[in-house]
């Protein structure tokens, strides 16, 4: 379903940059921790942590304690905080790059699902010019996916009526 929410937007981009190279199970299960973590992903919360919280989040068990990942939080926070800055919301930005409205796709099975797309591949660059971390096309597509930017259920599933509205 789409998803207009700037604080629950900067919480999927979390998690599916989170989840690059891992399981979506895992991170499912470390979702509540990420969520302790880093401040409900109030991104104007998360963009103030210095090193010494990045150090704590480091030994936290209830996170993936990835180096890399964990700071690519804290500096996708600021990054957010800029778009905001510069555009009125992450919400706006976000959509924009889809055209303001879910992308309707025909698929006949999930082999049919890409990984990417272009348009999945125009969002990463953009995102990665502005400051963004974790936002390869891969990622940016199940982002797209998990947030309504775009609808890839199979024609024939129950959902993708429901959600194209027809």
């Amino acid at each position: 379903m789409p998803v207009n929410d700037d604080v629950r937007l900067f919480e999927m981009l979390t998690l599916e940059g989170a989840q690059a190279g891992l399981s979506w199970s895992t991170i499912l299960h470390k979702r509540e921790g990420y969520r302790r973590a880093f401040a409900g992903f109030d991104a104007a919360k998360v963009a103030r942590f210095d090193a010494r919280k990045i150090e704590r989040l480091m030994q936290d068990p209830s996170i993936v304690r990835n180096r890399l990942k964990v700071e690519s939080t804290v500096s996708n926070a600021r990054a957010t905080l800029a778009v905001r800055n510069e555009l009125g919301s992450l919400d706006s930005y976000l959509w924009s790059l889809v055209g303001g409205a879910p992308i309707v796709n025909r698929w006949r099975g999930m082999g049919d699902i890409p990984a990417e797309t272009p348009v999945s591949r125009e969002m990463s660059r953009d995102l990665k010019r502005r400051g963004f971390r974790f936002v390869g096309p891969t990622v940016c597509y199940a982002f797209m996916q998990a947030t309504g930017m775009v609808n890839d259920h199979v024609a024939n599933c129950f959902r993708y009526a429901e959600i194209d509205g027809t």
